[in-house]
């Protein structure tokens, strides 16, 4: 798959854009599950869950090495990223699943925004922001390029949440491409 690394120059160009996402009320783009480390698969619909995340997902199965027994941290279910932002460092929208996360939403996730225990009707399910940060790292840094992961680590991009949230699953539901992401007063 090509994926053309975009500029620093091109990426900070495109801010303006990326900081008029709706605040209250956004849309799903893209749902991508990771059945196994490295494999992306796009999904029509999603099914939410409490205890597994997105179902089909390797969330629970892949864990996390810093915790105890190398559980999965439950305040990581679910990656969402601010679909203007992907939209910028890989113009491509068929690239966008190799960013690692599962949700794509049209919607300013900056911590101003969406603070930890904010929660959001995303199609008929209920999620919650968490503090847990989500951060480029080595993976994105490889597919996307040094200029990629600076403009999402820089002080604007963190300021913006631009390399995205983390959440999880308060009320399990369905999720298609095109529903409503609402912020819940």
């Amino acid at each position: 798959m090509d994926t053309t690394q975009t500029s620093l120059a091109e990426l900070e160009s495109n801010l303006e854009h990326i900081k008029s996402a709706p605040k209250n009320q956004g849309s799903v783009e893209l749902i991508v599950c990771r059945p196994s480390t490295g494999k992306r698969r796009e999904l029509e619909q999603g099914q939410l869950c409490p205890e597994r995340g997105l179902v089909g997902d390797n969330w629970q199965a892949r864990g996390d090495y810093k915790r105890p027994g190398g559980q999965a941290h439950p305040d990581m279910q679910l990656n969402l990223m601010n679909a203007r932002a992907i939209s910028a460092i890989a113009r491509d929208k068929r690239h966008w699943k190799l960013a690692g996360d599962q949700f794509f939403i049209d919607m300013d996730l900056s911590p101003t925004n969406l603070p930890a225990g904010t929660r959001l009707q995303i199609g008929s399910a209920l999620i919650e922001v968490t503090a847990e940060p989500h951060l480029g790292c080595k993976k994105f840094l490889a597919r996307f390029g040094k200029d990629a992961a600076m403009f999402v680590n820089s002080k604007i991009g963190k300021t913006l949440n631009l390399r995205g949230i983390n959440a999880r699953v308060i009320e399990p539901g369905v999720v298609k491409p095109g529903d409503i992401v609402l912020k819940i007063a």
